[in-house]
């Protein structure tokens, strides 16, 4: 069968403009197809991009409300929703000249939009056309998941999608979900004024996170004004007298302006006909195998379609990943190993590799944690940040396991621990690094360090040992 492309990449998110990028930048004859009318992605548009730059809004009023602490005499006279906003749209359209079609098409990538579908197992059809390629890579991203919440659809909400073109700052706001967006948004717009509720399902905010990490977050939110009801779900929603009143399952009622659904995500897939392509879909999205190829050996999948670890990080890894795999050879498989994440709510909190109850569970007593609070980081300190800790998670022998830190500039320091993991060096390898001092980077040295004192503290031979030989050179030495 002749093909009219090497490869056609369908969605113009973070794991296809790499594909796209890079397979054109290898000379492939590459087509890129995106619904929308516009490349970057949930992630440009609606996620990561929008939501740092309201959260550096709310960062700045924040400071400037305790700027007296510094000797600095400071007030807010108003906070201007819109001009914030305003900041976040200036921001998306300056990286979007990135993404933009022309530099895609300058590449030789054929940037098609439109909606399309698979119309047999080698071809996709977009705006009357067949594209048949030697290979495909799906990438199509996720949306907001809504919970099956009585009312809700009809009172109305907001999602990650229409948060960032509100008109006006809601004097009051429910956030379902208390994962990281519920909890960076909630934030930013408590300090930008609202009043904020956000409902947890479980007993601590931030599940996926190690609790004790969670709990710090969750406490510096509390201290701001945010009211977060743990274990409760939103049961009804109902309009009363001008307000969104939302019923809980622990018979709380919250009368609130606008309501932010933030309650998971689901794959972009109903659209592309896959049965009829013979790939097969999951709860969770595309089910690929370590070489993210789906059912259909010539179509393979990335990003949040096939869910996972949902990072635009990871996104732009498994797009390099399934177009080494579709253009050259099959050979290449993902490796989840060391995937680093991070909420930038403040303090921020970042994560690589297990939690301590994942590895007690697979280690057993193989174990030592490491722990140092940024109280002890001169640093923090001197700039009015000594909330949080680092915390690592290694065996015996000084191998990596996990890493945790919740304090300042939590994501930039996760870096570190990520490099040791990724090149299996050991924790040592931290503790022998010469840092800059003062820096918040100390943590990590610190951190490390406690391996030592730790296994000298529980050596009490080699304490016997020691202090034998230095009374003897003392002794000598008299």
């Amino acid at each position: 069968m002749a093909v009219d492309y090497d490869l056609v990449v369908i969605g113009g998110g973070s794991a296809g403009l790499v594909a796209a990028s890079a397979g054109a930048q290898l000379n492939a004859k590459v087509a890129l197809v995106e619904v929308e009318h516009r490349l970057g992605g949930d992630c440009l548009h609606y996620g990561c991009v929008p939501s740092k730059s309201l959260i550096h809004a709310g960062r700045v009023a924040h400071d400037v409300k305790h700027a007296a602490i510094y000797g600095i005499d400071a007030s807010i006279h108003d906070i201007h929703i819109r001009e914030a906003l305003g900041h976040v749209h200036r921001v998306i359209d300056t990286i979007q000249e990135h993404d933009s079609t022309e530099r895609f098409e300058s590449l030789g990538v054929e940037v098609i939009y439109g909606k399309g579908q698979f119309s047999d197992r080698q071809t996709f059809t977009v705006n009357g056309r067949d594209l048949k390629a030697r290979a495909y890579i799906i990438a199509t991203g996720g949306r907001p998941s809504l919970p099956p919440i009585s009312g809700l659809k009809e009172a109305g909400y907001l999602t990650n999608l229409n948060v960032f073109s509100i008109e006006h700052r809601p004097e009051s706001l429910a956030v379902i979900g208390a994962g990281p967006i519920g909890c960076e948004l909630g934030q930013a717009f408590s300090r930008l004024g609202s009043q904020v509720s956000i409902l947890a399902s479980r007993n601590h905010i931030l599940p996926k996170e190690e609790p004790e990490a969670a709990q710090v977050i969750q406490a510096q939110l509390e201290s701001e004004g945010i009211q977060i009801l743990t274990q409760t779900r939103a049961k009804e929603v109902r309009v009363e007298n001008g307000k969104k009143v939302i019923v809980t399952d622990q018979g709380d009622r919250i009368a609130v302006d606008e309501i932010l659904v933030s309650a998971g995500r689901v794959p972009n897939v109903e659209s592309l006909n896959l049965q009829t392509a013979g790939v097969d879909v999951g709860k969770q999205g595309i089910q690929v195998n370590a070489k993210l190829q789906t059912s259909n050996p010539k179509i393979y999948a990335a990003g949040d379609v096939i869910g996972g670890y949902q990072f635009t990080h990871v996104a732009g890894y498994e797009g390099a990943v399934a177009l080494q795999n579709a253009l050259i050879l099959p050979t290449k498989k993902a490796d989840y190993r060391v995937i680093p994440w991070a909420t930038f709510t403040e303090p921020e909190l970042s994560r690589v590799g297990l939690t301590e109850e994942q590895a007690r569970k697979r280690y057993g007593d193989d174990l030592m944690v490491l722990r140092h609070d940024f109280d002890h980081v001169d640093r923090a300190l001197a700039e009015g940040a000594g909330i949080g800790f680092a915390k690592f998670i290694t065996r015996k022998n000084g191998e990596i396991l996990g890493a945790h830190i919740v304090g300042p500039a939590a994501g930039e320091l996760i870096h570190e621990v990520v490099l040791a993991m990724s090149y299996k060096l050991k924790v040592g390898a931290l503790k022998s690094i010469i840092h800059v001092y003062p820096t918040l980077a100390e943590i990590n040295s610190k951190t490390a360090l406690q391996l030592t004192k730790q296994t000298y503290a529980q050596n009490t031979r080699l304490q016997g040992i020691l202090r034998g030989f230095f009374n003897f050179r003392r002794s000598i030495g008299r």
